[in-house]
């Protein structure tokens, strides 16, 4: 019988998580891989506003934000499956809108800091924490 590491089986893809990660669970993920980047510099991704919506879903930029979520084992094992536009529109559960902030050229110019985008990423997380709580609260007993 072969034993393998955790981090192995993560590396080789070969595990599935034992407990999907919610959507808060993925941004914090993405986030927290932005963070250790720090000042190191990522690429944008060119006027995605401009871009045909057939088109844009194949957007993707080698060190771009999405392509460091992509680098991450543990997010790929939950289910991103490349470095585009729209998977990770798909995977993060993300608007166009909310995607274009984080890695559009028009904010940033030809790139941005790995702290800034995770900056972004985790206003996105804590945004959806508040409206979760306020819907919730209009269902709560007093």
């Amino acid at each position: 019988m072969e034993h393998k590491t955790l981090a192995e089986i993560e590396r080789a893809g070969e595990a599935t998580p034992a407990v999907p990660l919610t959507r808060a669970e993925r941004l914090d993920r993405w986030a927290t891989a932005l963070e250790r980047l720090g000042p190191i510099r990522l690429n944008t991704l060119w006027r995605t506003e401009y871009v045909a919506p057939d088109a844009l879903g194949r957007v993707r930029a080698d060190n771009s934000p999405i392509s460091v979520a992509f680098d991450d084992p543990m997010l790929r094992i939950a289910g991103l499956k490349d470095d585009t536009y729209e998977e990770a529109k798909r995977f993060f559960e993300l608007s166009d809108h909310e995607l274009h902030r984080i890695v559009c050229y028009c904010h940033f110019g030809p790139s941005l800091s790995g702290r800034e985008a995770a900056r972004l990423v985790r206003g996105l997380a804590r945004r959806q924490s508040r409206e979760r709580s306020w819907f919730m609260s209009l269902f709560a007993h007093h």
